[in-house]
């Protein structure tokens, strides 16, 4: 594992039948990190970050959590190690309320309604549903004032839908409640695979303010964003990718302007007339407001 890193993937590969998806990839992320994965579509980067939190298995590589080796681990085991993830395309349980679908993110820390005791616990578990003893209901009433704080923080998009179900939501909403209820497992590392996919301008900018609190929470954290604003203002390493391989890492400013990543994305070095490319992939541009694609 790096020295420090909180998460170390090393020689991470996946293969579809002759196509490597993923190309012997290392990555390492230090505790309170914000590390930002960019590359063209099909470089490689949801197939990475589904290896890294068990929702496909890897033909080769390693994947280590504070010294613990985690690959190929199940999703649930992945998260009650606490490696919790949001989608490309936001996942959400439609006809449940907005509660219920953040509190399923407490389910790896439930203790009074999930007893620990082999070979019965399950029966226990079902028991205990039924009945629903003193501790059972403390247990739920502690959760859901901490999933009123949690959503609290997305301002008044979710509070006053609290208890409608998701379906009924918009799609801002919808990818807000995947992130409230991914904080609701009490992440060691929080993956976010383009948390602003499909939103608007206005929409893009209160979800940057939201992962900007997140970062200066302390939080780790680990990012897939075509939006180039959001990804130089809020990173402190970004790691480019093209054709399942890393072609680039370092601070933001050094990625954006690195010559593999400008043709990777453009197909070229300079653009007509001779205009250095890398001016199509500065913030505040209008492919970088958009997104490269």
């Amino acid at each position: 594992m790096s020295s420090g890193a909180l998460l170390s993937a090393t020689g991470v590969t996946r293969r579809f039948g002759g196509i490597i998806a993923v190309d012997g990839v290392d990555l390492h992320v230090r505790e309170g990190e914000f590390l930002s994965v960019i590359g063209p579509n099909g470089a490689g980067k949801t197939t990475l970050f589904n290896l890294i939190s068990g929702q496909d298995r890897m033909d080769e590589g390693r994947v280590m959590l504070e010294g613990r080796d985690i690959t190929n681990l199940s999703p649930r085991r992945m998260a009650e190690a606490g490696v919790a993830r949001t989608f490309q395309h936001g996942r959400v349980f439609g006809n449940l309320s907005v509660m219920d679908n953040v509190l399923i993110g407490c389910h790896t820390r439930l203790r009074a309604a999930r007893p620990r005791v082999p070979v019965v616990a399950p029966v226990l578990e079902i028991l205990r549903a039924l009945i629903r003893p003193a501790s059972v209901r403390a247990e739920e009433a502690a959760m859901r004032e901490e999933v009123r704080a949690i959503v609290a923080t997305f301002g008044e998009r979710l509070t006053p839908r609290l208890d409608e179900p998701t379906y009924a939501l918009s799609y801002a909403n919808r990818r807000r409640v995947e992130i409230a209820r991914a904080l609701a497992l009490h992440p060691r590392i929080l993956i976010l695979d383009e948390p602003t996919a499909g939103m608007n301008e206005s929409e893009t900018v209160e979800m940057r303010d939201i992962v900007d609190a997140l970062k200066r929470q302390g939080r780790t954290i680990l990012l897939i964003e075509h939006k180039l604003d959001m990804v130089m203002r809020l990173s402190d390493r970004v790691m480019a990718m093209d054709n399942g391989r890393v072609i680039a890492e370092g601070t933001p400013a050094a990625v954006r302007d690195d010559p593999k990543v400008i043709e990777a994305y453009l197909g070229h070095a300079t653009i007509g007339g001779g205009e250095p490319a890398e001016a199509s992939l500065m913030p505040g541009t209008s492919r970088a407001a958009g997104g490269v694609q």
